[in-house]
C-alpha cells in the first residue's frame, strides 16, 4: 500500500492506494478516516485499484479543514483531474456520500459508478439534536468499532466536526441530483438512526435506474457492521449486477 498526498487551495487530501485495476475511490463520513474501510479494502483490491481518502482535517490528513461539503467535493474533483482518473467508482459513506453526489454531478466524465452508503444530503435536522443520537447510533452498530469512532472524532476535533455537521445539514443535494448520470447503487443499514432508511428510499426514487439495497441488522456504518454482506453487494454491482431495485 502506498501513501500519497494532494494539496489544493490550502486543503489537503491524504490518499492510501492499494491493488490494481479499475479505480475505486472511498470517501469517509463525518469524524471518519481511511480506517473506516478496513474490512472492505481487502475484498476490493483483488481486482481494483483502491484509493482510500482522508479528507482535509480528518484522519492522517493535514492542512485546513474543508469549510463545506462543496469545498470537499471541489478538492476531490481537483485530485481526480490531477490524477486523470476515469471510469471511477466513487463510494461515499454518510457525509462522504453527500460529497460524492456533488463530485459525480461535477465530473460525469470521470465518475462512472456511484455508491451511496447511508448518505446524508436530504437530511433535515437540528445539529444539536442529531448529536444526541450519536451515542445510541454507535451502540447499535459494531461495538468493537466504537473505539475507532471516538479516536477519529477526537483527532478531527470538536470545532471541525461541528462546522462540518452544521454545513452538511444546511446543504441539499436536490439541486445536483438531475446532473448525476453515474450508474448508482444505494446501500443502507436497516437500523440507521442518524440518517433514516426513508431518506435512502427518497434518494433511490430521485435517481432513476438506481439500485437500492438494505442490509439487515446494520446501523449507520453499514460497511463495518456487516462487511461480508456489504462487500458482496458492492462487488456484485462492480461486476455488472442488475441495476434495478431489489429492496
Amino acid at each position: 500500500m502506498s501513501t500519497e498526498s494532494f494539496t489544493h487551495d490550502g486543503a489537503h487530501l491524504g490518499v492510501r492506494r492499494t491493488g490494481t485495476g479499475p479505480p475505486v475511490v472511498l470517501v469517509h463520513g463525518l469524524s471518519g478516516s481511511t480506517r473506516w474501510w478496513r474490512f472492505n479494502v481487502p475484498a476490493l483490491k483483488q481486482a481494483h485499484a483502491v484509493y482510500s481518502l482522508d479528507l482535509s482535517g480528518y484522519g492522517r490528513s493535514w492542512g485546513r479543514p474543508s469549510r463545506s461539503v462543496r469545498d470537499a467535493a471541489d478538492l476531490i474533483c481537483a485530485w481526480l483531474d490531477a490524477q486523470d482518473l476515469r471510469d471511477v467508482t466513487l463510494v461515499g459513506h454518510s457525509m462522504g456520500g453527500q460529497i460524492s453526489l456533488h463530485v459525480a454531478a461535477q465530473r460525469p466524465d470521470r465518475v462512472r459508478n456511484l455508491v451511496l452508503v447511508c448518505a446524508s444530503g436530504l437530511l433535515r435536522a437540528n445539529a444539536a439534536r442529531t448529536a444526541l443520537h450519536l451515542p445510541r447510533a454507535a451502540w447499535m452498530g459494531e461495538r468493537r468499532f466504537i473505539g475507532r469512532i471516538v479516536f477519529d472524532g477526537l483527532r478531527a476535533g470538536p470545532l471541525n466536526l461541528w462546522r462540518n455537521a452544521t454545513d452538511l445539514l444546511r446543504d441539499s443535494v436536490q439541486d445536483v441530483l438531475p446532473f448525476v448520470y453515474a450508474r448508482t447503487l444505494i446501500i443502507w443499514g436497516e437500523r440507521d438512526i442518524l440518517v433514516p432508511l426513508a431518506l435512502g428510499q427518497l434518494l433511490h426514487e430521485a435517481l432513476p435506474g438506481s439500485r437500492f439495497e438494505v442490509i439487515p441488522r446494520a446501523g449507520h456504518v453499514a460497511m463495518v457492521d456487516r462487511p461480508a454482506v456489504f462487500n458482496a453487494l458492492l462487488l456484485d454491482f462492480l461486476n455488472g449486477g442488475e441495476d434495478g431495485p431489489s429492496s
